[in-house]
C-alpha cells in the first residue's frame, strides 16, 4: 500500500461514536431501562457522537488527499476453510468523501431534530434511531468486503423501517414502514444473489480479491446459460440498489416514506440510504465495466426514472412529497451517470445534491412548523417576508436543484447530460432525451413550489383550506409554536383535526436550532460544485478507486471539454439545459402568479393524463393486484393444499388414519383365547411346510 497508513482505532471511532450515541438515547432515555436520563442527555451524547465522527472523517479526508490510506482487517468473525468472514475498512478518496457528507448532512439533521421534535414524546427514541442510521450508513461506506457491506444495507433497511414507522399508532405510517422493508427486500434478494455468485466463483468476499480475479469472472458463463456471469452479477447488485436508490419498478416505497418526521426524510432521501446503492454501483466499477449489457440495463432504468418520476412531481400539493419526487429523479440522474461510466460524476451528483437537498427538506420543515403543520402548498403564499431565512435558504436549495450556473447542482447536473452525449451503448438515446426534458420538468415543479409556497398572495389563516395529505404530527412538530393540537392518538379525530394557522394567525421564523441547519446546508449548496469539480472529474481525486474502461470515452470526453469552473458555468449560459431550466422556470412563474387559469385548463383538457399522474401510473395498484394478490393467493393455496390437506390431512392425519386402521386389524386377531392362537400357530407351521417344499431334497 502507497503512503502512509491511517490509524484503524481512529477509523474504528468513526462509526462507533454515533453507535454510542444511540445506547445511550435508545437504552438510557427510553422506557427500556426506565428513562435513566432526559431529553438534554440524550441528545448532547448523540449530537456528540456524530461530531466527533464528523471531525474524524475530515481529518481522514485531508490525510487521504495527502496520499495516506488503510485497507484491513479489524475484526475476524469466522473462518471457513478458505473463506474469511471479517469487519474490514477500505478508506480511499470515495469512502472519505461519503464518510464527510454522511457525517455533515446527519449533524445538521440531529441539530435540526431539537426543534422540529421538541414536544414529541419519542424525542429520546428518535434521536436514537437517526444515530443508528448514521452508525449503519458509516459501516457500509468503510466496508472493504461484501459481508460488512451487505450489514451496512440491511441495517440502514431497518433503521429506516422504524424512522419511517416512528408514529406507529397511525396506521398509515405502519402501512408505509412495511411497504419500504418489503420493496427493499425484493431488491435485496438480487443483491445477495449477486453477492453469492461472485463468492460462488471468486472464493472470496474481499472486494479488491474479487477485483484481482475480474478478468477471470469475465471469461465465465452462468452454469446452464450462455449469459456471461459478471453480467448477471452486475445485474443482480444492480438490482439491490434499484431498491435502496428507489430506481423504477422499485420506487414505489419512497414517496409513502413521508408518513414519518421530516428531518428523516432529510436524512433518507439526501445523503444516506437512498444514495447507498450509487456508492455501491461506483464502489463495484472494476466488475461494472466489463459488462455492457449492465451498463445498458443501468442506463435506461435511470432515465426512466429521472423523466417519469419528474412528472409525478408537477401534480403534488404535500409540500414534502414535491421535494420526496425530485429526490427519485435526481436518482435517476445519479443511477444515468452510473450507466454512462461516469461513476466519479455520478458520486459528485450524489455529493452535491445531498447538501441541497437535505436543504429542501429541512427548509420543507421549516415552513411546515411556520404554518402549524399544513403541508399543503396551496393553502401557503406570501410567506417570505413572515419566514426571511427559510425563503432564501429555500430559494437556493432550488437554484441548486434545477442546475443554475454557479450553484453546486449545475456543476453535477450538467456534467451528467455532458457524459450521457458521449455515451454510446444501447439505451444512450432514450437517455440523452430524458436528462434532457427532466431539466424543464425539474424547474417547472421546483418552482411551482416555490413560488406557491414564498411568493403570491396569502391563503393561509382561511376557514376552508385545502385537505392535504398529511396529518400526522404528533406534538412534535406543531411544538416549536406551542400549538395545542393533538391529533396524533385517534385516526377519527384525524379526519376532523384542524391544521393550519386560524384566521387571523400569521407564520414567523424558525427558532435557531431550525434555520441554523438551513444555512449550514446552505453554504455548500452554493459553492461545493465550484470548488471540487475540478479535482472530483477531471484531476487524480478517484485515481486508483474509480476504474473506466477504454471503450467507454464518456469521462475523457467530458476533461477535454473541461477548462476551469468559471468558464464552465459562463459557457453553461448558452447551452440547451440552462434555457430548459430557465423557460421551466418562466412557465411555472406564469402558470401559478401570473395567469392560474393555465393549470385549470389543462386540468380539464387532460384529466385522463392528470387521473394517471396522480394515481402514479398505477404501480401501487399494479403491485397490490399482482404481487400482493398473488402472494395472498399462493399463501392461501401452500396453507388450504400444503398445510391443511397435504401436511395436516395426508401426514398427520393420515397417519393417524393408517395407526387406526392397523390397530382395528390387530384387535380382531388379538382375541386372547388359546385354541385361536394355537390354530394360527398350525396355519403358520403348514404355510411354512407349502412354501419350502420345492426346495426339500429328493431321497
Amino acid at each position: 500500500m502507497a503512503g502512509q497508513l491511517l490509524n484503524p482505532n481512529l477509523l474504528l471511532a468513526v462509526p462507533l461514536a454515533p453507535l454510542a450515541g444511540a445506547a445511550i438515547a435508545g437504552l438510557l432515555g427510553t422506557q427500556f431501562l426506565g428513562n435513566l436520563v432526559g431529553r438534554k442527555t440524550s441528545h448532547t451524547a448523540t449530537i456528540l457522537g456524530v461530531l466527533i465522527a464528523f471531525i474524524l472523517s475530515v481529518q481522514t479526508l485531508l490525510a487521504v488527499m495527502d496520499g495516506a490510506t488503510f485497507n484491513g482487517t479489524i475484526y475476524n468473525w469466522m473462518t471457513i476453510g478458505t473463506l474469511k468472514m471479517e469487519v474490514g475498512f477500505q478508506i480511499d478518496s470515495l469512502s472519505a468523501m461519503m464518510m464527510c457528507v454522511v457525517t455533515f448532512v446527519s449533524l445538521m439533521v440531529h441539530i435540526y431534530t431539537i426543534g422540529y421534535m421538541k414536544d414529541d414524546e419519542g424525542y429520546n427514541r428518535f434521536f436514537a434511531y437517526i444515530s443508528l442510521f448514521t452508525f449503519s450508513m458509516l459501516m457500509l461506506v468503510m466496508a472493504n468486503n461484501f459481508l460488512q457491506l451487505f450489514f451496512g444495507w440491511e441495517a440502514v433497511g431497518l433503521v429506516s423501517y422504524l424512522l419511517i414507522g416512528f408514529w406507529y399508532q397511525r396506521p398509515t405510517a405502519i402501512v408505509a414502514n412495511m411497504k419500504a422493508f418489503l420493496v427493499n427486500r425484493v431488491g435485496d434478494f438480487g443483491f445477495i444473489l449477486g453477492i453469492g455468485l461472485l463468492l460462488a466463483y471468486a472464493g472470496t468476499m474481499n472486494y479488491q480479491e474479487v477485483f484481482a480475479k475480474k478478468d477471470e469472472l469475465a471469461l465465465l458463463s452462468l452454469p446452464g446459460t450462455d449469459w456471461a456471469l459478471l453480467t448477471v452479477a452486475c445485474i443482480c447488485l444492480f438490482i439491490g440498489a434499484m431498491g435502496k436508490s428507489a430506481q423504477f419498478p422499485l420506487h414505489v416505497w419512497l414517496p409513502d416514506s413521508m408518513e414519518g418526521p421530516t428531518p428523516i426524510s432529510a436524512l433518507i432521501h439526501a445523503a444516506t440510504m437512498v444514495t447507498a446503492g450509487i456508492f455501491m454501483v461506483s464502489r463495484m466499477s472494476p466488475l461494472f465495466e466489463l459488462s455492457d449489457t449492465a451498463l445498458s440495463f443501468i442506463l435506461v432504468i435511470g432515465s426512466i426514472t429521472a423523466l417519469f418520476m419528474g412528472f409525478l412531481g408537477i401534480i403534488q400539493n404535500d409540500i414534502k412529497r414535491v421535494v420526496a419526487y425530485s429526490t427519485l429523479s435526481q436518482l435517476g440522474y445519479m443511477t444515468v451517470a452510473l450507466g454512462s461510466s461516469a461513476y466519479s460524476v455520478a458520486v459528485f451528483h450524489l455529493m452535491t445534491h445531498a447538501f441541497f437537498k437535505a436543504l429542501l427538506f429541512l427548509g420543507a420543515g421549516s415552513v411546515i412548523i411556520g404554518m402549524h403543520h399544513d403541508q399543503d402548498i396551496r393553502n401557503m403564499g406570501g410567506l417570505r417576508k413572515y419566514m426571511p431565512i427559510t425563503w432564501i435558504t429555500s430559494l437556493v436549495g432550488s437554484l441548486a436543484l434545477i442546475g443554475t450556473p454557479l450553484f453546486s447542482g449545475f456543476y453535477s447536473k450538467d456534467s451528467i447530460i455532458e457524459a450521457v452525449e458521449a455515451t454510446h451503448i444501447w439505451g444512450a438515446g432514450f437517455a440523452q432525451f430524458a436528462v434532457l426534458a427532466g431539466v424543464f420538468v425539474t424547474a417547472f415543479y421546483s418552482f411551482r413550489m416555490y413560488f406557491l409556497v414564498f411568493h403570491g398572495k396569502e391563503r393561509f389563516g382561511q376557514a376552508h383550506a385545502h385537505g392535504h395529505d398529511d396529518h400526522h404530527a404528533p406534538k412534535a412538530a406543531h411544538g416549536a409554536h406551542g400549538d395545542a393540537h393533538d391529533d396524533h392518538h385517534e385516526e377519527e379525530e384525524d379526519d376532523h383535526a384542524h391544521h393550519g394557522l386560524e384566521p387571523g394567525q400569521k407564520p414567523h421564523e424558525s427558532p435557531f436550532v431550525v434555520w441554523f441547519p438551513l444555512v449550514m446546508l446552505a453554504i455548500p449548496s452554493l459553492i461545493i460544485g465550484y470548488l471540487t469539480i475540478g479535482p472530483m472529474l477531471h484531476g487524480d481525486f478517484f485515481k486508483g478507486v474509480i476504474f473506466v474502461g477504454e471503450n467507454h470515452p464518456a469521462m475523457e470526453e467530458l476533461s477535454h471539454e473541461f477548462h476551469g469552473a468559471m468558464a464552465m458555468a459562463i459557457h453553461g449560459l448558452s447551452t440547451a439545459p440552462f434555457w430548459l431550466a430557465l423557460s421551466g422556470v418562466v412557465a411555472a412563474y406564469y402558470c401559478y402568479m401570473v395567469n392560474p387559469r393555465v393549470p385549470a385548463w389543462f386540468f380539464a383538457k387532460f384529466h385522463a393524463i392528470h387521473t394517471l399522474l396522480d394515481n402514479k401510473y398505477y404501480m401501487d395498484k399494479f403491485n397490490e393486484v399482482v404481487f400482493a394478490s398473488g402472494a395472498r393467493l399462493l399463501g392461501n393455496g401452500l396453507w388450504n393444499f400444503g398445510d391443511k390437506k397435504l401436511i395436516d390431512g395426508l401426514l398427520v392425519n393420515g397417519s393417524a388414519k393408517v395407526v387406526a386402521w392397523l390397530s382395528s386389524l390387530s384387535r380382531v386377531l388379538q382375541t386372547g383365547y388359546i385354541y385361536h392362537y394355537a390354530f394360527v400357530m398350525i396355519l403358520g407351521v403348514l404355510g411354512f411346510l407349502i412354501y419350502f417344499l420345492p426346495f426339500w431334497p429328493a431321497k
